[in-house]
């Protein structure tokens, strides 16, 4: 058969598959099925691989932080760091799918303001089931995780209630080990002087500060001399009687150190005292629980870096007086403000600073300047706490409830989310979650 013929027969052949309709559907559908079925199993590929990735770096992640806190508190040092690293790693990631898996480790010493970083660099692999028809055996993923730290410093108010309830069941005895671990523990995070600041707030109605501030000029003295003096007679008559009497204040020199909350709206921000502003100051009390017998509250520590001395401040706590969480609050902010009552140390503009306060508490409030209703006392402790939040102080709660009160709701409205809120059901509980609250700030302290 000449090439011609050939040629006619096979043009011939064509044009009829093009003009036939007998079976257009299926050879359509065979010819479209295979990219369609190419892009679904390429889809499946890839998200195994996605899903091994993603994996991989919330594993990298917790390793990078559990590296920077081991290096930071002196549990390893940089020759460990690979070895500490893949112990780590493998004990987190557990995606089947992954093959080839490595990761390597780059520590990064600090430099002047430039904080001390570690950089965790994974890959690995998947065995594809559809690509590989389309010559790609396997898929390859990677993903990094980075760590700074060094240049993140903390300071937190210990904010502890004292009040008289807190004798029973133990609470008081469990407190006082449970909140010096937690001195250790965060004080264990400290490489320098300075890194890491601690307060201590001992509350019940009021706060002490102790007799030795009573000249202080941003107290409030106001109600103090109207209800702590008596009448003086200032004229008599001829035959000795008195004539006039003159209300005349005692000496300061015999306040106990007691204050009360702040004028409203005050009681709720940490505006500082302004001299001749009385509204702005702190009001001295007489409050019967700041005399000097034995059961009197605990006085203020301001930030500290001195462990021993704050830890020795925990031993003085004796429970005693009536509940006002919002008052603890607003002192322990006050304890981390650059101005009066405690002008707290200046800031270095080469570090980060992460403020919290920590506040345990047994009981509803029932007790303030103001009134002894507690949905009233609640209203402006939420308040104060919106404020404190808004000023990027971060809010741990703990209620000790090993009674019958209902869960508090402003303690669960304060804290700084709702993993930041710890119910006690058992004074024993009591070490396990300032533990527990250590390690949470542990991560504020190591920033990723």
């Amino acid at each position: 058969m000449s090439g011609a013929s050939v040629f006619r027969k096979f043009r011939e052949a064509a044009s009829r598959f093009i003009g036939a309709r007998e079976g257009n559907v299926a050879v359509i559908f065979a010819l479209s099925a295979i990219p369609i079925i190419s892009f679904v199993g390429a889809a499946i590929d890839y998200t195994r691989a996605t899903a091994a990735r993603s994996s991989m770096q919330a594993a990298l992640d917790s390793t990078a932080l559990m590296l920077s806190k081991d290096l930071s508190t002196g549990t390893i040092n940089t020759s460990q760091i690979n070895t500490k690293a893949t112990a780590y790693f493998n004990a987190l990631y557990n995606n089947k799918d992954a093959q080839g898996v490595s990761i390597t480790a780059t520590y990064t010493a600090p430099s002047g303001s430039t904080p001390a970083s570690i950089k965790l660099d994974g890959t690995g692999q998947i065995t594809t089931d559809f690509m590989r028809v389309a010559g790609f055996p396997q898929m390859n993923f990677g993903t990094s995780s980075t760590t700074n730290w060094g240049n993140v410093r903390m300071r937190v108010a210990l904010v502890l209630d004292v009040t008289g309830s807190m004798a029973d069941a133990g609470k008081m005895d469990a407190l006082k080990p449970a909140a010096k671990n937690l001195i250790d523990q965060l004080s264990a995070l400290s490489t320098t002087s300075g890194d890491i600041y601690i307060s201590i707030v001992p509350f019940s109605k009021d706060v002490n500060m102790g007799p030795a501030y009573k000249d202080a000029a941003w107290i409030d003295w106001t109600d103090w001399d109207a209800n702590n003096g008596s009448n003086v007679c200032t004229a008599r008559d001829s035959s000795g009687r008195c004539t006039n009497r003159v209300w005349t204040p005692n000496s300061h020199d015999t306040w106990t150190g007691c204050f009360t909350d702040r004028t409203q709206n005050y009681d709720t921000t940490n505006t500082a005292p302004v001299a001749g502003n009385v509204a702005t100051l702190f009001p001295a009390e007489q409050y019967s629980y700041c005399d000097d017998s034995g059961s009197k509250i605990a006085t203020i520590m301001p930030l500290s870096y001195d462990w021993t001395a704050l830890k020795a401040k925990i031993d003085t706590m004796v429970p005693t007086g009536n509940t006002n969480q919002g008052i603890g609050l607003a002192w322990g902010w006050m304890t981390l403000t650059q101005s009066d009552p405690f002008n707290a140390p200046a800031k270095d503009p080469n570090f980060v600073y992460k403020d919290a306060i920590v506040i345990l508490s047994d009981g509803m409030n029932t007790q303030n300047r103001w009134t002894s209703t507690t949905s009233s006392i609640d209203a402006r402790q939420r308040i104060l706490c919106d404020n404190a939040k808004a000023a990027n102080i971060t809010i741990y709660t703990v209620q000790v409830n090993t009674g019958s009160d209902p869960t508090s709701a402003v303690l669960q409205y304060c804290a700084q989310n709702t993993s930041s809120f710890y119910l006690i059901t058992s004074a024993s509980q009591t070490a396990a979650v300032f533990s527990q609250i250590g390690t949470q700030l542990s991560k504020l302290r190591v920033a990723r």
